[in-house]
């Protein structure tokens, strides 16, 4: 859902806290909001919270079960939502936050890299339409180069680089079904009040290829991947604490993403489903309509969240009933430049009742453990 996907920012608060008190409103998600694509796939400045996100498994050779699965995510964070009056080029009104993770399903190693930077000259850009660049920024200190991410006309193309977790990303996406709304209108609510919304789009299949380097090797790699757009200023409730999100591709052409939001006391606050056609028609399920259950937890040694990493899913309706297991359970996120900002992101297998694979997909866990909570 990547309502963070990742709120993840407490630190940016603190940037815009005294920035803000006195600065015009932030704008809200609409439910009438008009889209226009193609320049809807750039930023859209007065929103606290933007984000492009890919997630997908990859295959090398002729051997198309997956050996990788992959992330990578740009976050416009706003802190001013206008322009100051000021003559220093080094005023900025927003940050630029990466995030990207490999996971080698065939060794078991999961890397992570962040960038974290001042949308200024030299540090970070996001462009509007038509420059095919949406974005760019430096890559982490001792990687030379940028992080980048374009439009190519039908989908995106990225790249980014870590000299120092020893992994690299060059790849190109080509939508294999459209573009889908993810609510009405686009207008994805995160609470039964109608104002805490985001406004989120999807491109649940993406044909992908391209380049991946891990330590000494690079890889020619394919597969599929998903994506997900989002812009919001105000969709969390104060009592929400975190949210467990599903990608999934199953075998059979149909597509679904799901997301449950959570309470303090990690009851079930908010939830909603997408269904996807083999033809990329949407049919949108209420909560009462389709049941998640987590089966096993897993306990990270890093940070000891306990996250969920098993699911019974359900959705009667749609004569689905599948199950979810991670790929890997060691998936975890954690940074090195936000205190405390930690959530699970990994490739997942789906099962049907038979045990038999009947998909592939994405989960994400945030807000488990004492520390980790959402900012948005």
């Amino acid at each position: 859902m990547h309502v963070h996907r990742i709120g993840v920012v407490a630190v940016m608060l603190l940037f815009a806290l005294r920035a803000t008190a006195q600065s015009p409103e932030w704008r809200s998600a609409d439910p009438e909001y008009e889209w226009s694509f193609p320049q809807d796939h750039w930023p859209h400045p007065g929103y606290k919270t933007e984000w492009w996100y890919l997630t997908g498994q990859l295959a090398t050779g002729e051997d198309q079960t997956p050996r990788f699965g992959y992330q990578f995510t740009i976050f416009k964070i706003g802190v001013l939502p206008e322009p100051v009056n000021s003559v220093s080029s080094w005023s900025a009104t927003d940050v630029l936050m990466g995030h990207a993770a490999i996971t080698d399903l065939s060794t078991g190693q999961h890397l992570f890299s962040e960038i974290l930077h001042r949308a200024a000259p030299l540090l970070a850009e996001f462009h509007e339409a038509p420059n095919p660049r949406i974005a760019r920024a430096l890559a982490p200190p001792g990687t030379s180069g940028d992080w980048t991410l374009d439009w190519n006309g039908a989908a995106f193309d990225f790249g980014m680089a870590d000299d120092t977790q020893r992994f690299s990303l060059t790849l190109a996406t080509r939508p294999e079904k459209p573009l889908v709304l993810q609510g009405p209108n686009g207008y994805s609510r995160k609470a039964p009040d109608p104002g805490r919304a985001s406004l989120y789009y999807s491109f649940p299949r993406l044909d992908t290829g391209g380049t991946l380097r891990m330590g000494d090797s690079t890889f020619v790699v394919q597969g599929t991947s998903w994506m997900d757009k989002e812009f919001s200023s105000d969709p969390l409730a104060e009592n929400q604490s975190g949210w467990d999100w599903f990608s999934i591709q199953l075998h059979d052409g149909r597509d679904l993403m799901l997301f449950m939001l959570r309470g303090q006391s990690d009851e079930i606050d908010f939830a909603h489903a997408t269904v996807i056609s083999q033809d990329g028609r949407p049919r949108y399920l209420r909560a009462e309509q389709w049941s998640a259950e987590p089966s096993r937890l897993w306990r990270s040694p890093t940070t000891d969240a306990r996250y969920p990493l098993e699911w019974r899913v359900e959705l009667p309706d749609e004569e689905i009933s599948l199950y979810v297991e991670p790929l890997l359970d060691d998936q975890e996120n954690v940074s090195r430049l936000v205190t405390d900002l930690f959530y699970w992101e990994g490739a997942i297998v789906v099962k049907g009742p038979d045990d038999r694979e009947i998909g592939r997909g994405y989960l994400e866990l945030t807000g488990y453990g004492s520390a980790s909570r959402p900012a948005l």
